[in-house]
C-alpha cells in the first residue's frame, strides 16, 4: 500500500529562551492580522458604514468572540461529560479545544453587540467579515496539518499519510486537514472575493453572509466523510453522522434564510427608488 511518511515537523515555528511560539498561536496570528487587511481593503471600496476605523476597533472583539465562542462551543458539543466532571479544566485553553462553531457563534454576538453600538447593519458588517473568515480557517487547518491532528480516516489512495500519533494506528489515511484548507479556505475566499467585487452583491446586506455559511456548511459536510470523528463521540445518530455535520446544517439552512432576506430588501430598495423616481417625474 502506498503511502506517505508524515514529515518530521517541529510543532515550534519560533523559540526565543524559553519563549515558545507553536505553528497553531501563529495560524490564529496570521489569520486576525490578514483577515483584519482585508476587511480594512473591502471596506474602503464603499463610502458607508462599517468604515476601516470601524473594523481597526472591531479587531479586539473578534479576537474575544473567537476565544471564548470556540472554547465554550468545544465544551458544550464535543466533551460535555467531561467537563462536567472536571469544570476547571474548561478555562484551561493551554491543553487545546476549540470548536469552529463555536468561535462563529462567539464573533456573530460580537458582531450584533459591535453594530448596535456603533448604529449600523449587523449584516454589513457580517459580510465583510464573512470575507475575510477563510483566511484565518486555511490558516488554521495548515496548523492542524503541521500538529498532526484532526487527521481523516483510514483510506488506500496514493496521498494517503502516516501520522506519528498512536492513536492513527500506524496506518495511511486521508490528509483531511489539507482538504479542509483548501475548500473552507482557498476556494471558499476567491468565490467570496469575486462576488464582492459585483456591487449588486455588496448592496445586498447579507448575502455574502448567506454565501460563507452555505458554503463552510456544504464544505464541512463534504470533508466530515474523509475526517475521522472525535473520539469520544464517534459516529452520531446511529449511522454515519458526525457532530461536525450535525453543526453544519443549521449553518446551510441559515445561509439560505439570509440570502433569501437580502434578495427581498434589494427588491424593496428597487421599488421604492423607482417609485420615487416617478413621483419626481
Amino acid at each position: 500500500m502506498l503511502a506517505i511518511l508524515f514529515p518530521a515537523i517541529d510543532p515550534i515555528a519560533i523559540q526565543i529562551g524559553p519563549l515558545a511560539i507553536r505553528w497553531y498561536a501563529l495560524a490564529y496570528l496570521i489569520g486576525f492580522v490578514a483577515g483584519w487587511r482585508y476587511c480594512i481593503y473591502l471596506a474602503r471600496k464603499d463610502q458607508r458604514p462599517p468604515t476601516a476605523v470601524d473594523f481597526d476597533d472591531f479587531l479586539t472583539w473578534a479576537v474575544i468572540g473567537v476565544i471564548l465562542g470556540g472554547r465554550l462551543g468545544y465544551v458544550l458539543f464535543y466533551n460535555t461529560a467531561y467537563y462536567l466532571n472536571n469544570p476547571l479544566e474548561a478555562l484551561a485553553v493551554w491543553h487545546g479545544g476549540m470548536s469552529f462553531h463555536g468561535g462563529m457563534l462567539g464573533v456573530i454576538a460580537a458582531i450584533f453587540l459591535f453594530a448596535y453600538r456603533r448604529r449600523f447593519s449587523p449584516l454589513a458588517l457580517g459580510d465583510i467579515i464573512s470575507c475575510a473568515v477563510p483566511i484565518g480557517l486555511f490558516f488554521g487547518r495548515i496548523a492542524n496539518f503541521v500538529n498532526a491532528e484532526l487527521w481523516g480516516r483510514v483510506t488506500d489512495v496514493s496521498w494517503g499519510v502516516i501520522f506519528p500519533s498512536e492513536r492513527a494506528g500506524g496506518l495511511p489515511r486521508h490528509p483531511s486537514q489539507l482538504y479542509e484548507a483548501a475548500l473552507e479556505g482557498l476556494v471558499l475566499f476567491v468565490v467570496l472575493a469575486i462576488l464582492a467585487q459585483r456591487s449588486s452583491i455588496r448592496n445586498r446586506p447579507g448575502m455574502l453572509g448567506g454565501i460563507f455559511l452555505i458554503g463552510y456548511g456544504l464544505s464541512r459536510i463534504l470533508v466530515e466523510h474523509f475526517r475521522e470523528p472525535d473520539p469520544q463521540l464517534g459516529f452520531l445518530l446511529g449511522g454515519n453522522v458526525t457532530m461536525g455535520q450535525i453543526l453544519s446544517v443549521p449553518m446551510v439552512l441559515a445561509g439560505l434564510a439570509l440570502i433569501v432576506i437580502a434578495r427581498r430588501r434589494g427588491e424593496v430598495s428597487r421599488q421604492a427608488g423607482s417609485e420615487g423616481a416617478r413621483d419626481g417625474a
